[in-house]
């Protein structure tokens, strides 16, 4: 994937700006194994990885969603396959009637904080 966004989507691009969660097959490391070494340092080399935070992740979210469908739906014994796509239809149709979100707790405040090698200084 990499490999095709740096040689065919971006060819002439000097650098290009990645923005992926904290898996680790999202680190330059992780071409070194997929890769030869000198092919490797190549794509590494076009690329600016910046990393979404831990809990505030695409990753994280179909984590949370998870959780909620298996304390609403699956905590119970599931007798067959097709009890189970009925059941686990239902709480989604359920979850997108009722335009369920997370509620996020991390404010901009605590992301200053948390996060103050990336925000700039704010002036007084």
């Amino acid at each position: 994937m990499v490999k095709h966004l740096v040689d065919v989507h971006y060819p002439e691009a000097e650098q290009i700006v990645l923005v992926m969660d904290n898996l680790n097959t999202h680190t330059p490391g992780s071409l070194y194994e997929a890769f030869e070494p000198t092919e490797a340092k190549r794509l590494a080399d076009k690329l600016e990885i910046h990393y979404t935070p831990k809990h505030g992740s695409w990753l994280n979210m179909a984590e949370t969603e998870l959780s909620v469908l298996s304390r609403q739906c699956l905590d119970r014994h599931i007798p067959d396959r097709d009890t189970l796509v009925s059941e686990t239809s239902a709480w989604m149709h359920d979850r997108n009637v009722d335009q369920s979100t997370i509620d996020w707790r991390f404010t901009t405040h605590d992301a200053r904080i948390k996060l103050k090698r990336l925000y700039p200084a704010l002036l007084p």
